[in-house]
């Protein structure tokens, strides 16, 4: 009982002080955040009066409508609108037809008066007088006519003869009909009849019937076009919507350094806000919530590492460095960016993918990524407060998921550079997709100035990426594939030893590390560090090797002349003789924690159980492992594939049955006796790799065809 609480407390305190660990990276980098980008969202503040000569150009510093000048350029629009009137056609044709009914008469006047006078039989009679006529006239038009036409107009008219008349009617009628379609207002009646008037003077008619028809246009030209109300209110409704807003810009000078304050220009600045210091809150707090759930993630990507991986000092510090580095870069590089130099793109974005995901893994690689590009979307806003760079935001994602998927195949740094070879192809079709997808005109030598620059990142990032990545794997002691890679190698000199001094253990670590990397990769855990880690598990029994069975090839088991106490105290020796060898060679801590753990506290039973038959009062603790028991899952993988692989090996004839019985008793032996209680596999992962190691065995012990001896004549 007491050894379970002491386990669970001893759990409560590691959770704590990696909690406590995240937090404290994530308020760093909290803090590191926004100060790097307080200033792309904080406006600046200006102590200005009005009618004062500007110390500095001001540009405004957010986008936004100004209400007050949008109000007086729809006021003026609306004002410009003209009032609309509706023409009454009933009074144009009323008009035309009293003008036709006029010189009609006067026409069938003289008609009469000429018969008559032809019918007569006193040709001696008297002809008719003007006033006469006017008066027969007068008995035969509307009365509109005769009231508003008066005798001596009528008289004249009379006079005139009938082509002149009928030659000034058809003018007059069509200067008539013009003008009244046009429409006649009050005020504008004079100005109509004086545009008939103007016709009938520079026509070439006869002064008598000019005279006539100047004097009738007073009759003729009356009001006819009515003020709508309707109409008038719908166009000045129309005129107002048509009005686009007046909008300043972000980025827009407002003032320009010398020039006077104007009281518009004053309005102006205080309606973006740069002479309104409590304003300047709102943007800092917007700012902090976005830095609060970028760390939030951070955060909760620490604590998945943490979970499935594992998650050590070196490793928070190597995001907090990581973080760090891309942001100072981000921001000295947006210093010489522009809107027209689109220097963003030279930014070697992706070597913060490419040493996450070498360093932490995968998925923190594609997480970080995303936050980065929303970082470097407000780092090279052009410190407009309000606004994001997408295009950078953009190119930023893409770029670094294109460093994380071609980044495959790790062997070597080589592998890097071919990375990055992917990174700038990708970079560049990018590049000419913004250009594509841009309505702007670019010349062939701006395609090939921003082309180059991001060819230039991904050129960098490789660069930056393989001048870092030892810094990373020596000062914060993180191992990465390219580092395993690295120690794999035959040629290591702790390798190269083993091989010359204990080429049995050197087999028997092979083995072990095929079924330990197999087994890694079934569950989800890091084969290729179970892989190494199983190289040099036992590299300490190169300190005595003729005492461990593997490599007694034709010489007498030096065990029998010694004591069983001072056997087992050589065999117990050789996890932590290996320890410190490859301490001594400065091996990477996961590789050196392997080799003190892949016994745990196990118990040395062969020699127990002989000792025990010379001294019934032996205790177990003088023929067990000190431990550690396995702390990881490669670890304690390796601790059952080494203890695998040797009882196997033992089999004469290993069938599948048996591997199956010998695999299952070692697991089971193993968990009876606490020896996995501190690693972090579970039931389900252990009934994975059981059956993983099963098969893994039965491919290499395959029953083979024995083939015939040839007998001897």
């Amino acid at each position: 009982m007491f050894k379970k609480r002491f386990n669970v407390s001893a759990w409560i305190k590691k959770s704590s002080n990696k909690w406590l660990m995240i937090i404290l990276s994530t308020i760093l980098l909290a803090v590191f955040f926004f100060v790097m980008t307080i200033n792309n969202v904080h406006t600046e503040t200006y102590e200005i009066e009005r009618f004062s000569r500007a110390q500095e150009t001001i540009r405004s510093p957010v986008t936004m409508e100004n209400e007050q000048e949008t109000e007086r350029k729809t006021r003026e629009t609306v004002q410009a609108v003209e009032d609309r009137y509706d023409i009454d056609q009933e009074i144009t044709d009323e008009r035309v037809a009293y003008v036709n009914e006029l010189f009609d008469a006067v026409n069938k006047l003289d008609q009469d008066i000429g018969a008559g006078q032809d019918n007569s039989e006193d040709a001696s009679s008297p002809p008719l007088s003007n006033q006469e006529k006017v008066q027969r006239l007068k008995q035969i038009l509307s009365p509109e006519i005769t009231e508003g036409i008066s005798d001596d107009l009528l008289s004249q008219l009379v006079e005139i003869p009938e082509n002149d008349r009928n030659n000034g009617k058809k003018l007059f009628l069509e200067s008539l009909t013009e003008t009244m379609n046009n429409g006649v207002r009050t005020e504008n009646t004079q100005s109509a009849i004086t545009s008939i008037n103007q016709t009938i003077k520079y026509e070439a008619l006869n002064t008598d019937i000019k005279n006539v028809l100047t004097s009738l246009t007073e009759f003729a030209v009356v009001e006819n076009s009515f003020f709508d109300v309707d109409k008038t209110a719908n166009a000045r409704k129309e005129a107002a919507s048509s009005v686009d807003p007046v909008v300043i810009r972000a980025g827009e000078i407002i003032v320009r350094e010398e020039q006077i304050i104007t009281n518009e220009i004053y309005e102006k600045l205080d309606l973006v806000g740069v002479l309104d210091k409590e304003r300047n809150l709102f943007p800092g707090i917007g700012l902090s919530l976005l830095i609060f759930l970028i760390c939030f993630i951070i955060a909760h990507e620490m604590n998945w590492v943490a979970k499935h991986h594992q998650l050590d000092r070196g490793k928070i510090i190597s995001i907090v460095l990581i973080s760090i580095i891309i942001l100072s870069l981000m921001k000295i590089v947006s210093i010489y960016t522009t809107q027209v130099n689109q220097l963003f793109y030279v930014m070697p974005i992706a070597t913060g993918a490419l040493l996450i995901k070498q360093l932490i893994h995968e998925r923190s690689a594609i997480v970080l990524s995303g936050l980065y590009a929303i970082l470097g979307s407000v780092i090279f806003n052009n410190q407009i407060p309000g606004s994001l760079h997408v295009e950078a935001g953009i190119y930023f994602f893409l770029s670094q998921i294109a460093a994380i998927i071609l980044l495959m195949n790790v062997k070597d740094r080589l592998a890097i550079v071919k990375a990055g070879l992917g990174i700038g192809i990708t970079n560049m079709i990018i590049v000419v997709l913004f250009i594509f997808l841009s309505f702007e005109k670019y010349a062939l030598s701006d395609i090939f100035i921003q082309t180059s620059f991001a060819a230039a990142s991904a050129f960098l990032s490789a660069v930056l990426t393989i001048g870092l990545l030892p810094f990373f794997e020596t000062s914060l002691g993180i191992l990465s594939d390219i580092k395993l890679l690295q120690l794999s190698s035959p040629n290591q000199p702790l390798l190269k030893k083993l091989l010359t001094e204990a080429p049995g253990t050197y087999h028997h670590s092979v083995m072990v590390a095929n079924l330990s990397e197999t087994a890694c990769e079934a569950i989800g855990a890091n084969g290729l560090l179970a892989r190494v880690g199983a190289y040099y598990h036992d590299v300490g029994k190169t300190v005595r090797p003729h005492y461990f069975i593997e490599n007694q090839l034709a010489i007498k088991n030096p065990h029998d002349t010694i004591t069983p106490e001072e056997s087992a105290k050589i065999i117990i020796n050789h996890p932590y003789d290996g320890a410190e060898m490859l301490s001594k060679h400065r091996l990477p801590e996961e590789i050196i924690d392997i080799a003190k753990q892949h016994h745990g506290t196990s118990l040395l039973k062969f020699f127990y159980i002989k000792e025990q038959g010379k001294n019934p009062a032996v205790t177990e603790d003088q023929f067990r492992y000190p431990g550690p028991k396995p702390q990881s899952s490669e670890s304690a993988i390796i601790s059952i594939c080494d203890s695998v692989e040797a009882a196997v090996r033992s089999l004469k004839e290993p069938t599948e049955v048996k591997i199956e019985e010998i695999v299952t008793s070692i697991i089971n032996n193993k968990m009876t006796d606490g020896q996995l209680d501190d690693c972090p596999l579970t039931l389900k992962e252990i009934n994975i790799i059981q059956r993983t190691i099963c098969n893994t065995l039965k491919g290499i012990f395959h029953s083979r065809i024995q083939y015939p001896m040839k007998e001897a004549k």
